[in-house]
């Protein structure tokens, strides 16, 4: 399996507008193979930041995924939005509630 942990920071005022279309993105995510968990976190000391949450089957799914027009599509809509990403974790998921048995 492989995990993502990412920190991002909206432009001042657009952390909601952003939130929106990645919340759009966990949809689409929905029905896309090799995705488990993709959630979407607003962070309660940082007015403009968000955490997105991702586990995937593999680490090949998860770059596959960026290659679908509608993702593709969305990532342009919502990079404006983005003053930066600060921090960014990969990691391998083990297992727990919510993930399959591997």
């Amino acid at each position: 399996m492989y995990g993502l942990f990412g920190k991002m920071r909206s432009h001042p005022g657009k952390r909601d507008a952003l939130i929106a279309h990645l919340l759009h993105a966990a949809n689409l995510l929905r029905g896309l193979d090799g995705c488990y968990i993709y959630i979407i976190s607003s962070s309660p000391d940082d007015p403009n930041g968000i955490w997105v949450t991702e586990m995937w089957r593999s680490q090949d799914d998860h770059r596959a995924s960026l290659t679908h027009q509608a993702v593709q599509d969305l990532i342009t809509v919502a990079r404006p939005l983005i003053a930066e990403t600060s921090e960014r974790y990969e990691f391998t998921p083990l297992g727990g509630k919510g993930l399959p048995d591997e």
